[in-house]
């Protein structure tokens, strides 16, 4: 089954509710009061590939900090030079995948994801409105590839599974396409936009 990526975007825009978190699938989990979560923005961008709709992905580098060898989308925290939560989004794209602001249509955004590291993650939808030829720098991303729209569109495809972290068992989302196992957060964001 195809699916229109304008309609997929503006619906999960449409249809947005509360935030989510890391923690979603863990309602045993208790979250401390007052804590301060640091804003991030990932874009979540689509390109057209033989007339099919993918998303784009990245492979995080193995020596970073956060979130290392994960797939993800492009993104990062938020700059005080900033104006808005999109800015960051386009800026860290730019800077992740060489993907310039002005070749992506912004078409909206979801209410924000909590992740265990202590981020407030906005995911910002967008489009491509160009051809585009990514340019991984290299010491955040290790590699840029896509997934069909179709694959991560299919609720049937995502799996809850867990492991244990700090000690207690943690449930969370998978959505495996070929060799990349896309879990946590990105597969939340994912999950989310279904509905």
């Amino acid at each position: 089954m195809a699916h229109d990526p304008l309609a997929v975007f503006h619906a999960a825009v449409q249809a947005s509710g509360a935030t989510s978190s890391d923690f979603d699938l863990n309602p045993d989990v208790v979250l401390p009061l007052g804590r301060v979560l640091r804003p991030a923005a990932v874009l979540v961008v689509y390109k057209m590939l033989a007339g099919q709709p993918h998303l784009v992905l990245t492979k995080r580098s193995s020596a970073l900090k956060h979130h290392p060898g994960q797939i993800a989308f492009p993104g990062g925290k938020r700059d005080d030079a900033d104006t808005d939560i999109s800015i960051t989004a386009l800026r860290e794209a730019h800077e992740e995948i060489g993907l310039a602001p002005n070749e992506v249509e912004v078409l909206g955004q979801l209410p924000s994801h909590e992740t265990v590291t202590g981020f407030a993650v906005t995911p910002v939808l967008g489009r491509m409105t160009c051809d585009f030829e990514p340019k991984a720098e290299q010491g955040e991303v290790s590699e840029v590839f896509s997934v069909p729209l179709q694959h991560v569109m299919n609720p049937q495809n995502f799996v809850i599974q867990s492991r244990r972290w700090r000690g207690n068992k943690r449930h969370y989302y998978t959505v495996p396409y070929g060799p990349y196992y896309i879990w946590g957060a990105t597969a939340c964001i994912l999950r989310r936009m279904i509905g």
